[in-house]
């Protein structure tokens, strides 16, 4: 493994914890999503912040996001997405390629997912760093070395969740700016509705996961 990779990780997300003091900017409000975005040092692409609250249960919600084979129904210009490895229910790489308008070449990346709930205050995060390797390259499509992505999840009660979702992203290869910043505003809006309509199906519906405890089940009412 690139042993440089961590510390870049660390450093990008140090970046955005900057932004998260007040340095955002509201680019759209509507429908109960807003969409933040946020000039990054050093770097022509803008991070995105994005804050709604969906009517799910913590559990439906993180079932949803990890049943990556399906984020072809949902997510924004998505052509393909797949399990490629699963370490435990909690944690998993995926393969996804994006389509990109011509004359852009596709950008395709391994996102490695990890879930991690805190016992005392029931917050959910789950992080899906770009990681190297483990998909060989594909020619005509760009690999996506540089992204780091955070969903934030807050019960609210039984069947309500407040999410944030951070995403800062360095497409790589010869792509205006202008492109990707446009997607990183008009994206969100679209994936975050979709999201709404597609947790809503039988299959997360009342979706139960071992390790999340939902506000209103018995080991939660006991905390």
């Amino acid at each position: 493994m690139n042993r440089k990779l961590p510390f870049l990780l660390l450093f990008l997300l140090a970046r955005l914890a900057v932004f998260g003091q007040g340095l955002w900017k509201l680019n759209t409000d509507k429908d109960g999503i807003k969409i933040y975005t946020a000039q990054i040092p050093d770097s022509k692409i803008k991070a995105i912040k994005v804050e709604c609250e969906v009517e799910a249960s913590p559990s439906q919600l993180v079932a949803l996001l990890m049943d990556v084979n399906t984020s072809t129904d949902w997510l924004y210009h998505t052509k393909t997405c797949r399990l490629i490895k699963q370490v435990s229910p909690a944690e998993i790489y995926y393969y996804s390629e994006v389509n990109l308008p011509w004359p852009a070449e596709n950008r395709d990346f391994v996102a490695h997912l990890t879930v991690k709930q805190n016992p005392d205050t029931k917050v959910i995060t789950i992080d899906g760093p770009a990681v190297p390797g483990m998909v060989p390259e594909k020619k005509g499509v760009v690999r996506i070395e540089h992204s780091t992505g955070k969903w934030t999840i807050t019960p609210c009660g039984p069947a309500l969740v407040k999410v944030e979702y951070t995403l800062h992203t360095e497409p790589g290869g010869n792509i205006p700016a202008w492109m990707v910043n446009m997607f990183a505003t008009q994206g969100p809006l679209q994936v975050f509705e979709n999201l709404k309509q597609q947790v809503q199906k039988p299959a997360y519906k009342n979706a139960v996961l071992s390790y999340i405890e939902n506000p209103g089940s018995r080991l939660y009412s006991k905390l």
